[in-house]
Parts: C-alpha cells; sequence; structure tokens
C-alpha cells in the first residue's frame, strides 16, 4: 500500500487508515470499549478504555506489521523479513508474517522476558537473542536485513506502519461517536500518529493528547526544537514507551495533528497499571496504562467523554510482580514503621493484636535488639504493612500511639 500523502492533507491519508481497515478485517480484532466508573467520578465526564490489551498478540502492533507486510512485493516477500523488539513489536511481525506465508527473523535483547522470547518463537518468527539493549539489538537486525536482502520492519517510522495503527481511531470514533479527547501513549509515535490522521481528517475538534514517561519523555524537547531529538539515557519501566528518539515519519503527524504531549511519572504509571488491575479487571503493561495515568494524575484537564488507549497487556509476571508493589506504594497502600518495646514475653503478641484492631495486615516483621542506641530492656520493631489507603495508613498510626506506642520512623 502506498502512502500518498502527508500531514497537509489529512483527508488524503484517510483512504489510507480506511484500506488498511480492510485490509485488517478478519486479522486484527475490533477491541472493546469499556466503561470506568472510577475513572469517569474522577473526571467528572464518561471516561471509556480501549482495550488494544486483548487484542491478537496482546497489543495495537498486528495492526501495523500486518498492512506494512501486506504491502511488500512478490520478491520482496520471498527475502523474508526481519524486525528488531524487546516484545510487543517482535509478536506482531511474528504473527502476521505467519498469516502472510512470509519468513521473519526477529532480533530480541539477550535479557528480553522469557514469556515474549517463547510467545514471538510461537507466532511463528525465529528468533535471535543479541545485544543487551535495543539500540544493539536493532543494528544486529539492520545488518542482518543488509546481509540477506530480508525487508527491515520498522516499529514505527513507516507510513504503512502507521496507517495500521490509525484503524484503532476509526474504531473509536465508531465505537464513541461523542468522543472529545482521546489520550493515547507515545514511543516512537506510530499509533499516536495513526489515531491523529484518522481522527483529525473526520473530526478535527476532538482533542488528541499524548502521553510519554518522564524519564524516556523525546517529544517535548523535540516539538520544541521542531525536528526529532534524541535522549542519551532514557529510562522507565514502561519498555513499550522506551523509546529515546521520535520516528522520522510519525513526528511530522504528531507536530502538526496531536494537541498535546504530557508526561508521567513511575509512581503514576504504577498506580495506573494498579488501577486497571482491581478496578477494570485488565492486566496492562505500564506502557499501556499511560493515559490512565495522565488522567489520574491531572482528572479535571480532560474534556469528555474521553477513550483511553490500553496499547498492551504484555507485562512479564516477574515485572509485574514488582510494579504492583510500586504501585501500592504509591498509593499508600504500604505503611513502614519502625517501633521501640520493652523487651518481654508477650510484647509482640500484644503489638499484633494493636494491629488487627487497626485491620492491618503485617507483610513483613524483624527485631534489632543490638542498636547501641538501645536501653537494656528495650527492643526496636521494624514493620511493613499493608494498608487500605494513605487515611489508613494515619489510622493505624493514631491507633500505635493511643495504645502507647513509641512510633520512631
Amino acid at each position: 500500500m502506498m502512502f500518498r500523502a502527508t500531514a497537509r492533507h489529512p483527508a488524503l491519508i484517510l483512504d489510507d487508515v480506511r484500506g488498511a481497515q480492510k485490509m485488517l478485517s478478519g486479522v486484527a480484532r475490533a477491541t472493546a470499549l469499556e466503561g470506568s466508573r472510577h475513572l469517569t467520578e474522577l473526571v467528572g465526564a464518561p471516561v471509556h478504555l480501549k482495550c488494544e490489551n486483548l487484542q491478537r498478540t496482546g497489543s495495537f502492533k498486528l495492526r501495523g506489521a500486518y498492512v506494512r507486510i501486506s504491502g511488500l512485493t512478490p520478491v520482496e516477500r520471498a527475502a523474508g523479513v526481519v524486525a528488531a523488539s524487546a516484545g510487543n513489536h517482535a509478536q506482531g511481525v511474528a504473527l502476521a508474517s505467519s498469516l502472510l506465508g512470509v519468513r521473519s527473523t526477529v532480533f530480541m535483547p539477550v535479557g528480553a522476558p522469557l514469556p515474549k522470547v517463547a510467545a514471538t518463537q510461537e507466532y511463528g518468527a525465529e528468533v535471535r537473542l543479541h545485544g543487551q539493549v535495543v539500540d544493539e539489538t536493532l543494528a544486529a537486525a539492520q545488518e542482518y536485513a543488509e546481509r540477506t536482502g530480508a525487508v527491515f520492519i520498522h516499529p514505527f517510522d513507516h507510513p504503512d506502519i502507521i496507517a495500521g495503527q490509525g484503524t484503532v481511531g476509526l474504531e473509536i470514533l465508531e465505537q464513541c461517536p461523542e468522543v472529545r479527547t482521546i489520550v493515547v501513549g507515545i514511543g516512537g509515535g506510530g499509533l499516536a500518529a495513526g489515531i491523529a490522521v484518522a481522527v483529525k481528517a473526520l473530526r478535527p475538534d476532538i482533542r488528541i493528547v499524548g502521553v510519554q514517561a518522564e524519564g524516556a519523555a523525546a517529544y517535548p524537547p523535540s516539538l520544541a526544537a521542531g525536528h526529532p531529538v534524541s535522549l542519551d539515557d532514557p529510562v522507565t519501566m514502561a519498555d513499550g514507551i522506551k523509546v529515546g528518539r521520535p520516528g522520522d515519519v510519525p513526528f511530522t503527524f504528531i507536530e502538526e495533528l496531536v494537541d498535546e504531549v504530557r508526561t508521567v511519572s513511575e509512581d503514576e504509571l504504577s498506580s495506573a497499571l494498579l488501577l486497571c488491575l482491581e478496578r477494570a479487571k485488565l492486566v496492562v503493561e505500564p506502557a499501556g496504562a499511560s493515559p490512565v495515568a495522565a488522567l489520574l494524575s491531572d482528572p479535571k484537564a480532560f474534556r469528555g467523554p474521553v477513550v483511553a488507549v490500553l496499547s498492551g497487556g504484555n507485562v512479564d509476571p516477574l515485572l509485574l510482580q514488582r510494579v504492583l508493589r510500586h504501585g501500592m506504594s504509591a498509593a499508600g497502600r504500604y505503611l513502614s514503621l519502625r517501633l521501640r518495646l520493652t523487651d518481654r514475653p508477650g510484647a509482640l503478641a500484644t503489638l499484633l493484636a494493636a494491629l488487627t484492631v487497626a485491620d492491618a495486615n503485617v507483610l513483613d516483621i524483624s527485631h534489632v535488639r543490638t542498636d547501641p542506641r538501645l536501653g537494656l530492656t528495650e527492643v526496636e520493631v521494624d514493620l511493613h504493612l499493608e494498608t487500605k489507603g494513605p487515611g489508613h495508613c494515619e489510622e493505624v498510626e493514631a491507633a500505635l500511639r493511643a495504645e502507647g506506642y513509641r512510633v520512631i520512623g
């Protein structure tokens, strides 16, 4: 499929996105749009979640990959395709290639999560582990393409990729025609650019807000400079949007068509992931939770109805465990205390009884008896508690003080 237009003629681009939608019929799912009562109450207007985490392969990436590979010539298909990715793009390319009968090779970092490596292999790709960081993996894939003639499938910096991702925008308009704000995470920019191209062509009144992680926010300085700017060392748990430089192609569209780009902290990402899991019963990776993080950080800044795009759900179980702990801490669900007690039989049992009355769950407890600051009959107890939130933390501390305990930290 040829990309025929520029950002200054979105009506022409819309034809390409509509063509991609026809091409993806029967391949990509039209994912659900779920309402969120909790976010609706916070924002003061209806909020809906576009569940691309429930897409085949667990993210929106299949859309662009399938459209891109479909557009290859017979000669190019015969040469096969190659990609570099730590997860979502890898799986999208692997499945799209299998569906189209094209041989695929995917380079992944040596430390890529084993579930993502296994899934990419199961979708039909040959996986090669190379490099410790994605930049090294990308270089290896590009060298392979030059050496073998395989077509390199970029994760975001190609017009066909953008057209495929733009079908998410068309679905949003079909499912929620009254939408006034769309919030979407931005890494390289393919998804946000595609949505903006489709939506602004049909509904220029809709506000589109992009979201980046604070530690990997290349778009704000790039937009200020008027051209893509590279970050030296992007750092974030949200590996799906951990991109050090905007793509040249998506940057053009985002610069013109996206109304605002916001950033969110790691704590906000953790809290958003936890909210999706607890309130919406949806497993979402940190990058996919970034639009929800933006809503949580400044709920009154968004005109409703709002659609937040949950771009993916491929989260490694070990990372999920760490992120959930971090999210619960950020949400005030953990409380760490140090108390000084008289070291006598039954003192610990009495303390635990007080915590039971306060409805706090003990996660971990340790004793310190050898600190020179302690008196002869004193002991320090370190407690890690699970609570119901910031207000409950204050109640637990107050209850302990009321029982005569010395809270020293």
